[in-house]
């Protein structure tokens, strides 16, 4: 039997094309949704760094370099892995349904809109980077080069696992929630991202060993601190394009499935 996935194979790269594209038209209609979305960490910067900042006892500059990496992290756990609520919205009104009959390559759906998770990544990172930028912080150029891609990669991994989640949930948006949040909080929490773990228990420290999201935070502060052979550089892209992988595997074998 030939599906849309097996006639159109071949063109994955233009259906991926085609889908990114029509992801991306509302964002450009509305930019407003996503400046809306930074709020949350705008809050925790000016709330509080500047706890942070005044409990550390180190110069505020030092402070910003360690925390305003977190931040940037945190926009993409808590942007991305919301995601999935979107392509929930699209199964109940029936959009989602018409998208899986239309000529297609049935992955091009999931890695078109694990894509366009880039763009909001990338502006709202810059966003953060230039608010901080005029209360001290400073950035190696090329480490925030590479640390925005880094970003994107940990983001397209998330998103695709969100949108996993979304598929499995269906309709049923208490469950897509319930899990999302029990998740991301963990995850928040234990990787160093807004308190160092320096003085938590020694259980909480090897949880935040296996955290994937520790490393990507470690490796944010080395390379937005210049620090680009660091070793924390290394298994923060292990840990990105890990999640990646199995966001993309799972979210593509989801979407196959779907109906």
């Amino acid at each position: 039997m030939t599906t849309p996935d097996t006639l159109v194979r071949p063109h994955l790269l233009r259906d991926t094309r085609n889908v990114l594209t029509r992801e991306l038209k509302p964002v450009l209609r509305d930019p407003f949704t996503m400046i809306f979305s930074l709020l949350q960490p705008l809050v925790f910067l000016g709330l509080f760094g500047p706890l942070l900042i005044g409990s550390s006892g180190e110069p505020p500059a030092e402070t910003l370099a360690w925390f305003v990496p977190g931040v940037l992290v945190m926009i993409v756990l808590f942007g991305t892995g919301a995601t999935g609520s979107n392509l929930q919205y699209e199964m109940m009104t029936g959009s989602h349904e018409r998208t899986l009959v239309a000529p297609l390559a049935r992955s091009s759906l999931l890695t078109g809109r694990a894509l366009k998770e880039v763009a909001p990544i990338v502006i709202q990172a810059l966003v953060i980077v230039a608010i901080a930028w005029a209360f001290g912080f400073a950035v190696n150029p090329l480490g925030l080069v590479i640390g925005l891609a880094l970003l994107a990669v940990f983001g397209i991994g998330l998103g695709s696992l969100s949108y996993a989640l979304a598929i499995a949930s269906k309709e049923r948006e208490w469950l897509f929630w319930g899990v999302q949040q029990m998740l991301i909080f963990p995850l928040l929490i234990l990787s160093g991202m807004l308190l160092p773990l320096d003085a938590a228990p020694e259980w909480m420290r090897g949880v935040a060993a296996v955290n994937p999201v520790n490393w990507i935070v470690q490796a944010e502060r080395a390379l937005f601190a210049g620090d680009l052979a660091d070793i924390t550089v290394l298994w923060g892209w292990l840990a990105a394009v890990a999640v990646a992988a199995v966001g993309l595997i799972v979210g593509v074998r989801a979407i196959r499935r779907s109906s």
